[in-house]
């Protein structure tokens, strides 16, 4: 799972060609977020889609060319949830032209951009050009001191578009890779298990349900024990991880886990 953050360091001050330097003044990244947030947890996706349009609309008012970055960003990631592959490809495209305005090429927020518009292409099928996007953020990370959840995130979402294209050996090392970076990370648990539940997945692919069953199940055990972790927050990003997990493993036929699992997101989610 990649991260839908950008740095807020990647939004200092920026100067519009149109307006004077002085006049800029940047929106405020932070509190978006936690508005952002709580429109999430109790599942307003209306509200979430408003305050984002909202505040790019004052972003490009004020001239604040790194807010419009963040908030393309935040939209991409907002589209892919909600399955609007168009939005969720134009505000990709936009961040894409926003990172040449920048002259960011190079640094770390062209780098979580491009995972973030990578994890679109793929979540929508189009693995090669996701796979493109992922390689160019690989090549940034890789090549500076990066957080561990930001590596963990690209190595696990790279790996989802390596088994879409049939790459399962490369895609195997990604996993791999995304399970000791998320090691590293506090309660990194939730991201592990959903790095086995997406080798659950390339396993059946690539050797068929019957040869897999062994390992598959094997691996469904340690997710489910790694997402029981109690000292992992019960709060609204543990439930959306939870929805997210419950389907597959009531497609492995791990009924009673799948059922306990989106009861306990339910109830996060009515609490919240």
């Amino acid at each position: 799972m990649s991260d839908r953050r950008l740095n807020l360091e990647d939004y200092l001050e920026s100067e519009c060609a149109l307006c004077p330097s002085s006049s800029v003044k940047p929106i405020p990244q932070k509190r978006i977020i936690e508005k952002m947030d709580e429109y999430m947890d109790r599942q307003d996706f209306a509200g979430a889609e408003r305050h984002l349009l909202y505040w790019l609309g004052e972003a490009r008012m004020v001239c604040d060319m790194r807010g419009q970055l963040f908030l393309c960003n935040e939209l991409v990631g907002y589209y892919r949830k909600m399955n609007n592959k168009e939005k969720a490809f134009a505000y990709g495209e936009k961040a894409l032209a926003l990172l040449n305005e920048l002259d960011f090429a190079g640094y770390t927020s062209a780098a979580t951009t491009y995972v973030n518009y990578a994890t679109a292409c793929n979540a929508f099928g189009e693995n090669e050009k996701a796979l493109a996007l992922f390689k160019s953020a690989k090549d940034i990370y890789e090549s500076r001191e990066t957080d561990p959840s930001l590596l963990g995130g690209l190595y696990n979402n790279m790996g989802l578009a390596q088994v879409a294209l049939g790459r399962y050996d490369e895609a195997y090392a990604l996993y791999d890779a995304a399970l000791e970076q998320m090691g590293k990370v506090e309660n990194g648990e939730l991201e592990q298990a959903i790095t086995l539940l997406n080798r659950c997945d390339a396993l059946e692919a690539q050797l068929g349900m019957e040869e897999a069953e062994e390992q598959i199940f094997a691996l469904l055990d340690e997710a489910l024990a790694l997402l029981k972790i109690p000292t992992i927050p019960r709060d609204g990003y543990y439930a959306f991880v939870l929805e997210k997990c419950a389907p597959v493993f009531g497609y492995y036929g791990c009924f009673m886990a799948a059922e306990e699992l989106a009861a306990v997101a339910k109830e996060i989610y009515a609490r919240t």
